[in-house]
């Protein structure tokens, strides 16, 4: 199955769940700018800045008994990773406002480094599509430094008038997720000072109902196109930071009618973390906490040099590093979804497991193979992958049935994101803007916005 712009062929359905999900909270005036729920008209001009939101689904094969397939939720060429969808409607809802009142907004947006790389170009499209223009709408992006090359260059870089309206700022601190402050900080502390000297509005974006509305897709294209059996439960299985794509997946299959809804099973839903950010898998498993003594111990094994455990199947039996960062795309910490998620997990079914860089490199030709079938290339040499996640999700999937940790027999694994070297040209942190808090970034987004 594919479907090549899910976001236009369910528009309507996207209007009322953004309606539905913050229209509530947009009536309540807490001193906080937002454009509003509203997206604009469906113009030929929008649908060709929606049509990169291609949605494929396709078979992998078997594996021990059980039907593996591919949600490919990656076929921008822009970005290669999910966060196209909630990207575009985010800067769509800007970009109706900006028609609807003629004012400014910068986006501002601390990233791990997917999110930064979608929200800019859901910007250029929205520039190059006609709906905005460049003085109308920028974005402001933070990423740690550690995520830095997984960045692109577009014509949003390459372009002077455009890199120096859209600046990426870096963080180089020790703590990743200090991105979030420093983002949180600027918007909190200068949003007057932005609106009277510079006449733009900033817009923190990071809320769960911006990517909630957009992420219906999944569910909706799979109810019209490629529903389960209705008396085998399926399994849907996604790497995940806060798991904001299977929350939508969740969302969009209580807004479907009452009728498509009895048809199947209710969903079940699978995690897979890293070891540098295990967070919802320990939260699942201990009654809603995160503490460190709840990982398993692991014991360096001198005949290899590989740390190993064996009292937790949910966590990986060999690492090169218990606390190792696979892909620095997953660095939330006690993420505020993990109550929700948990409890649709222990209603419905479905669980967790953390995968780590030596299981990922020694199933890594198993992996390759079978996305083969789905029609996903990985590159024959695994150091050339900077982006993990599609394969994380794989390699959870294969280490939960070998370990009895999977029932379903129906797994769906959701493609939130897979590149490589030479599917990008990449940026470096003499290209960016360094900052090490919120009054540094201050001045970035000055100079982004002088009228």
């Amino acid at each position: 199955m594919f479907l090549e712009s899910a976001l236009v062929t369910y528009y309507e359905e996207i209007r009322a769940a953004l309606r539905d999900l913050l229209g509530r909270h947009e009536t309540v005036d807490s001193g906080e700018f937002t454009p509003g729920v509203e997206l604009p008209e469906l113009t030929a001009a929008m649908r060709e800045y929606l049509s990169v939101s291609g949605v494929t689904h396709a078979q992998m094969g078997h594996y021990r008994g059980k039907s593996l397939s591919l949600l490919d939720l990656t076929g921008n060429p822009a970005t290669l990773t999910t966060k196209t969808f909630a990207s575009l409607i985010i800067v769509a809802r800007a970009v109706r406002y900006i028609q609807d009142t003629g004012e400014r907004v910068t986006i501002v947006t601390p990233s791990s480094a997917n999110k930064a790389t979608a929200m800019r170009d859901a910007v250029l499209r929205a520039v190059t599509s006609g709906l905005v223009t460049a003085e109308q709408l920028n974005v402001v992006v933070v990423v740690p430094e550690g995520s830095v090359a997984k960045l692109r260059s577009s014509e949003l870089f390459t372009d002077p008038r455009l890199r120096d309206r859209n600046p990426i700022a870096v963080y180089r601190g020790e703590q990743p997720g200090t991105v979030k402050t420093i983002a949180r900080g600027l918007v909190d502390n200068d949003r007057d000072l932005m609106e009277t000297e510079r006449k733009t509005h900033l817009w923190y974006t990071l809320q769960l109902e911006n990517y909630l509305a957009a992420d219906v897709v999944r569910a909706l294209a799979e109810a019209e196109h490629f529903p389960a059996a209705p008396d085998r439960p399926r399994l849907h299985a996604h790497a995940v930071s806060s798991a904001y794509g299977l929350l939508g997946h969740a969302y969009g299959r209580s807004i479907l009618p009452e009728s498509d809804r009895a048809r199947t099973l209710p969903s079940r839903y699978f995690l897979v973390q890293h070891l540098g950010a295990p967070d919802m898998v320990l939260s699942l498993y201990n009654d809603g906490t995160v503490d460190e003594a709840h990982r398993p111990a692991y014991v360096l094994r001198p005949e290899d040099g590989l740390y190993a455990q064996e009292e937790n199947p949910r966590f990986p039996a060999v690492t090169f590093d218990p606390y190792e960062t696979l892909d620095p795309t997953f660095y939330t910490r006690n993420p505020p979804t993990s109550a929700r998620m948990n409890e649709i997990i222990h209603t419905q079914g479905g669980g967790g497991i953390v995968v780590s860089l030596a299981e990922c490199l020694q199933r890594y030709g198993q992996v390759r193979s079978l996305l083969s079938e789905a029609g996903v290339r990985l590159p024959a040499n695994p150091t050339a992958l900077r982006e993990w996640s599609l394969t994380m999700a794989v390699v959870g999937v294969l280490n939960a049935i070998d370990r009895g940790l999977v029932d379903e027999d129906d797994i769906v694994v959701h493609g939130s994101g897979s590149y490589a070297v030479g599917d990008f040209d990449g940026l470096t942190v003499r290209d960016l803007h360094t900052v090490a808090d919120a009054e540094a970034l201050r001045h970035v987004v000055l100079d982004a916005t002088v009228l």
